[in-house]
């Protein structure tokens, strides 16, 4: 063992001849202990800095060198130069023919010359479809038109024309309408004509024709005997006439089919209608109702022949709202059996917005006759008018709670409500018992109307499975014999490029899988976003 003079700089970095170091290390061959004391030292020999610091001298016991033990070789890493693609890398991106004609303004015949790639088709009713690498599309482009100039005059030429056509739209749909008519329109029938033969559409038909006969005989009564209460029974009706004209225009829109511009369809068209038919009820049916409640109030006036119409009253304006009040609610129990809700939750969460409007006003319609009848009986047996117009107040009510509710219930679909937390916890466990997922988070599902619903979940998926799932597909001998060839690391990056982009495109078929089964074990689904996490 030697003893070895140890120099620290106070500054924490010091040199020496052999070797960088934090400290200065002298040999003494002796084993005297030397006491820690502080030098000024002069560190010119050590081509450091013509300047003396303030150092710290101890001593430490070391081995000599030739008892050290030997260094450990550290293997080198061999590390892929890291590749800078740029903020616009699209040479590997995919195009699909029709992208390729409009933003490159080619031809069909301009594409049959290109690569095609068959990748997996996003769309349920198709397997496979054929792509292009943009890169050769671009070039293309270029060869076609010249230079990028050329190609930009020629994209805003196409623009000009397309603003030419939308602006003369309605033009165009009637030369397309008259070509149809000329040539015939091969396009399936519309759907209209039937949604009005059944369920909902059925409802609101037979009871936009009853309401309109009420109207006219209320409207007569009400010129024949003056009476303030039929009046606003006669306002009842034509509001209730009128609204359901407007649920007759939503369920006709409700049915078209989704387009560029409304992606998901035209559910809410429903909503809209009864929203809109919520308002006119609260407008024309309890706004003019309690106007005239409160006139009547105001100035009194003797009402004439009441009796005989007393009961006529009763008797034929009951029977029709009674009967299309029927209709409204077998319709409602039916619908609600079918999604295992009971009669006051289908009501509630405003499942079929129609008939709950139909429902709803002829609920009003029958206990506002009976309140207008009993009033008007009141006025004829006591002579005092009074009662007729609280009649006329107490209908008003009526309509503005009804009108209250159709607004907050189909304002509350309109903002995009959650199913039953029931509903979301079968469709959860469904996808958590797939072995391809590990976990689901961040899950919402939206009542769309019309019995649809849009799901979509945030997805851990298992790696190994879908490896494996690969794996299973390949021929795994191939496979090991490539192994054995990777030398180099060029090698080892193609080879893991290879499988790396077919796990990927296995990732998106297990995605496309769990929509599908989805979509088949649960028919109200239609629309389901899986995120890969």
């Amino acid at each position: 063992m030697c003893s070895v003079l140890c120099i620290e700089i106070s500054c924490g970095w010091s040199y020496d001849q052999s070797r960088c170091s934090n400290r200065l290390n002298l040999m003494f061959v002796d084993q005297s202990t030397l006491p820690f004391f502080t030098i000024y030292a002069s560190l010119s020999d050590y081509h450091i800095h013509p300047e003396i610091f303030l150092c710290r001298v101890y001593l430490q016991q070391r081995a000599p060198l030739s008892q050290r033990p030997s260094k450990i070789a550290t293997p080198l890493r061999a590390v892929l130069k890291k590749r800078e693609y740029g903020t616009k890398y699209t040479q590997n991106n995919f195009i699909t023919a029709v992208r390729a004609m409009n933003e490159f303004c080619l031809k069909p015949s301009d594409l049959e010359q290109l690569r095609k790639i068959r990748r997996r088709s996003p769309h349920d009713d198709t397997e496979a479809f054929t792509v292009f690498l943009r890169s050769d599309v671009e070039a293309k482009a270029l060869d076609v038109w010249g230079s990028q100039e050329a190609l930009a005059r020629e994209r805003n030429l196409r623009k000009d024309v397309e603003r030419e056509y939308q602006e003369n739209i309605f033009r165009n749909q009637k030369l397309l309408k008259e070509y149809k008519d000329f040539w015939g329109n091969t396009k399936p029938r519309s759907r209209k004509r039937a949604t009005f033969l059944q369920g909902p559409g059925k409802v609101v038909m037979v009871a936009i024709c009853i309401n309109g006969l009420n109207f006219f005989f209320k409207l007569l009564a009400w010129v024949y005997t003056g009476s303030a209460s039929m009046f606003s029974e006669a306002i009842h009706s034509l509001a209730d006439t009128c609204n359901q004209a407007l649920l007759v225009i939503g369920i006709s829109q409700s049915v078209r089919n989704p387009d560029a511009v409304h992606p998901y369809g035209f559910s809410n068209m429903r909503y809209i209608a009864s929203l809109i038919s919520g308002v006119g009820i609260f407008m024309m049916g309890a706004g003019l109702s309690w106007y005239h409640g409160i006139m009547g109030l105001l100035h009194p006036q003797p009402i004439e022949s009441l009796l005989w119409y007393h009961y006529f009253n009763i008797i034929c304006l009951l029977i029709p709202h009674k009967a299309t009040l029927l209709v409204a609610i077998n319709e409602i129990k039916k619908s609600a059996r079918e999604q295992g809700l009971s009669f006051y939750e289908y009501v509630m969460q405003s499942r079929d917005p129609s008939t709950n409007v139909v429902l709803l006003e002829d609920a009003a319609a029958v206990l506002g006759v009976v309140l207008a009848a009993g009033c008007m009986g009141l006025t004829s047996l006591t002579g005092n008018p009074y009662y007729d117009s609280l009649g006329s107040l107490g209908v008003g009510t009526l309509l503005g709670t009804v009108s209250a509710f159709l607004i907050y219930t189909n304002t509350e679909a309109l903002l995009g409500r959650s199913i039953q937390a029931e509903h979301v916890q079968k469709l959860t466990e469904f996808l958590e018992n797939d072995p391809a997922v590990r976990a689901i988070h961040d899950v919402k599902a939206t009542d769309m109307g019309l019995s649809k619903v849009r799901f979509k979940a945030e997805v851990d998926f298992d790696g190994r499975v879908v490896t494996r799932s690969y794996l299973e597909k390949q021929d795994i001998e191939q496979i090991l014999n490539d192994i054995q060839q990777v030398k180099t690391p060029e090698e080892l990056e193609n080879f893991m490029l290879k499988h790396g982009e077919n796990i990927i495109d296995t990732l998106g078929a297990e995605v496309d899988r769990l929509e599908k089964e989805l979509k088949q074990r649960n028919p109200e689904v239609r629309h389901v976003d899986l995120e890969i996490l």
